[in-house]
């Protein structure tokens, strides 16, 4: 039965409903009981026909077809044999009319067909009720119903039916025509519980294809009539977006004064976009303005634009006013949409001081107050497949440092790559391949138009063009890699890079103590190249051990030796390094310095001083065998990671006349408790002596270290510690316990259309969507870090600690902080979030305890994105005394 299924999967059938719930109308229609009949049979897939075809004559407006029932038993009146009874299952179907319920009985003299369900003598609960359909109309439930299928008018009670996202139920209905039903003592909500939590009673109204008209109507929450009525009404039944204005949260800033914060204009553009409008205003004469486009084609792409604007009096009387502004796109394009295409942004970018001056903005998140950088990216990408596969991608991109008001600007970059191919294998080749046709090349070009760290205050002062730095990089890596002696690697690769640039600089002395640097255009080049070979193998070393529980330890090493060799780019031969000297003037003496002429391009120049070394590294890993459990069905021992990776490199340069060897490095990282629990360190030695003295200056001593090519290990000291780090973090959750294993995840890649939407949702309103399928998770991090300055040190211990946890199925507590070890305190990104699940409405509330930012926000809400704006909100923050809105 389709419009049965229908409606369970939109939550629009009860089970069980009690009879005390229950409005059944006696069947008013004549010869209600079947004195004597003729019982079909009790095969629920028979049809039957009432009496055939109907010959009376029609009008042309009336049903024509024929009337098919089934049901558990069907009975025939023995005194009217237009008179049929349906008993279990029953189902009439009459063009494009549907009715299922537990007993329905049809009148073909009267056109009248009257359903109700029946009351359980098991559990005394009111089941079977009457589930009709007419056309592409959705599923209407009820208790009881009369209805006739030639005038199409009929009576109704305690309906329950569904249009987008509201629901119309209780009361009685009266169906006037196709057009118009009369309704009495309904309930208009977006509540699909049985009785609402709440809703608006409409006592009496018309409802029409787009609308109801209603009378008197008043807010109902959890059965009790509020003081909140009106005399008349229209409530929107439309399948498209409404538009309406939004009314403004009322409150006073200890700053800016009293306010009307978010009143504004939603305007519901079309199915697939909508935009909000919204403004705030101060006493003091600061005011906000914010517009939003939400848009998306659920099989294409989806977005989301927000400008917004800022003047705010934080100052004295008379003071300019602190102007900000910002825009925020996100966009992102369905991967079906047109395969090998790809284009997708995510822009934050305005003043500097917009999240400091607009904390609202974030809802006063700390970690988005005290963010340091902006960054933008929209990037359009391009792949063709063949014989030889080749990429493009174009991209914009935006870097703001807050701290330093500096922008930088690429506008834009691409990139296009070919795939490294072997040109010297052939297609049609049978057996192992010779070495020559192992060689592989590729090729990869890189472009840019830049503008580098300028002041956030010059950024539209003079000709942009003007401030623009650009260049090409063209690289080409040729590669051989071939098994030696069965048990070696060996790689050698020759790298070539050249550079195109539109413009260099020229330096020179103006006077003695003044230099000037000049920008010179016309289009200079410059290559480089680089050659490495080496070899690497792996070693094996196992003990055994008798013990029950320990079988085996074993180490892997993996060391690396390797010969790189590149030329000296610094000499005067090559034409791109300079040395310009200074006139010898009274009282100053001569200066001179050298230079390149591509010091200030994009992508730099071949300046590099000569390498001819070897690079060593050094990889380790260390594992154990053990017994497994005796419920362990498996025979082979278990294999546990004790450290999955130490690596130590360095380089030794035998060009350089000093300080040869580079320092050492040293990384490692492993993880315990079956992958819960990840470690992570790194460290920096220094190989070579230090020599520490003391001078003077503005009359105070100060100590410095001067490194001396010396290796300290003459001086029978070890290695010095210059810089350490150390992470380790562990999340517990549910699947951390009991994994489940999950082929087909869901990513931004394979999503469908609902998830779309759904993640869509989120970005827009990330607090109003909570987990609580997710009974518990907590997240703990801790790191800490060193420097050695030689002459003095540094170091952090920080303790981070995140998480929630489900109090009850319906309450839900997050939480997040930070512990200094150190100074012994907590930081003030500190929060406290509390949850509550309330079926069609949801309560939160959030507390930073201390801080710049110390503030609390208590909000109820009706989950529905109709309304949305339904709410209480209390809050206060780090500028207001206390603001109330409902």
């Amino acid at each position: 039965m389709v419009n049965v299924f229908t409606a369970h999967a939109q939550g629009n059938v009860s089970s069980k409903k009690s009879v005390t719930d229950t409005l059944i109308r006696p069947d008013t229609t004549k010869a209600k009981k079947p004195l004597k009949g003729k019982k079909s049979s009790a095969n629920p897939a028979t049809k039957n026909s009432i009496i055939g075809k109907d010959t009376t004559k029609k009008d042309a407006n009336a049903l024509g077809g024929e009337a098919k029932t089934t049901a558990d038993s069907t009975v025939y009146d023995t005194k009217d044999d237009q008179i049929v009874y349906l008993y279990g299952n029953a189902r009439v179907t009459y063009t494009d009319f549907e009715l299922d319920a537990d007993y329905i009985k049809v009148n073909k003299r009267t056109h009248l067909i009257y359903s109700s369900g029946r009351i359980d003598p098991k559990t005394k609960q009111y089941v079977g009720r009457p589930i009709s359909k007419q056309g592409k109309d959705d599923p209407l439930e009820s208790d009881s119903l009369i209805f006739n299928y030639e005038t199409k008018k009929g009576h109704i009670w305690n309906p329950k039916t569904k249009q987008q996202e509201n629901y119309i139920t209780h009361g009685q209905v009266k169906v006037l025509n196709d057009e118009e039903v009369a309704y009495q003592n309904i309930i208009f909500t977006t509540c699909d519980k049985p009785d609402p939590d709440f809703g608006i009673v409409i006592t009496r109204g018309i409802g029409e294809k787009k609308q109801i008209i209603s009378g008197p109507a008043y807010l109902e929450i959890e059965g009790i009539p509020l003081p909140l009525a009106i005399p008349f009404g229209f409530f929107p039944k439309t399948d498209s977006r409404t538009s309406g204005f939004i009314l403004p949260e009322p409150g006073e800033d200890q700053k800016l004064g009293f306010f009307l914060r978010g009143f504004g204009y939603y305007f519901g553009l079309s199915d697939y976009a909508d935009l909000t409008m919204l403004g705030t205003y101060y006493t003091n004469n600061s005011y906000e303005i914010n517009g939003t486009l939400a848009y998306m084609d659920r099989y294409r792409y989806s977005g989301n634009l927000a400008l917004s604007y800022g003047s705010h009096n934080y100052g004295l009387p008379g003071d300019k006013p602190a102007r900000d502004f910002n825009i925020t796109w996100s966009h992102a394009q369905n991967p079906n949409a047109s395969p090998g295409t790809t284009l997708s942004a995510s822009v934050n970018a305005g003043t500097s001081t917009f999240y400091q001056n607009n904390p609202a903005t974030v809802g006063y998140n700390p970690a988005a107050l005290t963010q340091n950088t902006l960054r933008s990216s929209i990037a359009y990408g391009r792949t063709w497949s063949g014989a030889i596969p080749l990429n493009l991608t174009v991209s914009l991109s935006h870097s703001q440092d807050l701290t330093n008001k500096t922008i930088t600007l690429e506008l834009p970059t691409f990139n296009f790559s070919m795939a490294t191919i072997s040109p010297f294998d052939s297609k049609n080749r049978v057996g192992d391949a010779k070495w020559y046709q192992k060689i592989t090349i590729g090729y990869n070009l890189t472009g840019t138009n830049k503008i580098n760290n300028i002041p956030e205050s010059q950024l539209f002062q003079g000709n942009i063009t003007k401030k623009l730095q650009n260049g090409l990089n063209h690289q080409i890596p040729i590669g051989l890699n071939l098994n030696v002696l069965k048990y070696f690697q060996f790689n050698t690769s020759v790298n070539y890079s050249e550079q195109w640039y539109f413009q260099t600089i020229r330096k020179h002395y103006a006077r003695a103590d003044s230099l000037v640097t000049d920008t010179v255009p016309g289009f200079q080049r410059a290559g480089e190249y680089s050659v490495s070979a080496g070899f690497s193998t792996k070693l094996y070393g196992t003990a055994t051990f008798k013990s029950q529980w320990l079988k085996a330890i074993r180490l892997v090493m993996t060391p690396s030796l390797s010969f790189s060799y590149r030329p000296d780019y610094t000499s005067l031969d090559y034409s791109f390094n300079k040395q310009i000297v200074s006139a010898a003037t009274i009282p100053y003496p001569v200066v001179y310095q050298r230079y390149s002429i591509f010091d200030q391009a994009v992508y730099g120049g071949p300046n590099g001083t000569k390498q001819a070394g070897l690079n060593f590294s050094l990889s380790n890993s260390l594992e154990a065998k053990v017994a497994r459990k005796s419920t362990d069905t498996a025979k082979t021992a278990k294999k546990i990671s004790i450290l999955q990776d130490l690596t130590l490199s360095t380089f030794y340069n035998f060009a350089a006349d000093s300080f040869r060897l580079q320092p050492i490095s040293i990384s490692g990282h492993t993880s315990f408790l079956h992958d819960r629990l990840s470690f992570s360190f790194g460290g920096i030695l220094n190989p070579y002596a230090n020599v520490v003295k003391d001078s003077i200056s503005n009359g105070q001593i100060i100590r410095y270290a001067r490194p001396i090519n010396r290796f300290s290990i003459l001086d029978g000291k070890l290695a010095t510690l210059t810089s350490f780090n150390m992470s380790a973090g562990i999340s517990l959750n549910p699947a951390t316990f009991h994994p489940q294993a999950q082929p087909n995840p869901n990513t931004l890649q394979n999503m469908n259309p609902q998830q779309a939407q759904r993640l869509a949702d989120i970005n827009r309103d990330a607090n109003a969507y909570v987990d609580f399928n997710i009974p518990y998770n907590l997240s703990l991090n801790y790191s800490f870090s060193y420097v050695n300055n030689i002459t003095s040190t540094s170091n952090t211990n920080t303790l981070g600690i995140s998480g929630d946890m489900n109090l009850t199925p319906k309450w839900k507590v997050s939480f997040s902080t930070n512990y200094d070890l150190r100074v012994r305190q907590f930081v003030s990104a500190t929060s406290l979030s509390i949850y509550r699940d309330l079926h069609c409405w949801s309560l939160s509330g959030s507390w930073v305890p201390f801080g710049y930012y110390k503030s609390y926000n208590f909000t109820i809400r009706v989950k529905s994105q109709i309304l949305q704006d339904l709410k209480l909100v209390k809050k206060t923050d780090y500028t207001s005394s206390q603001y109330f809105t409902q």
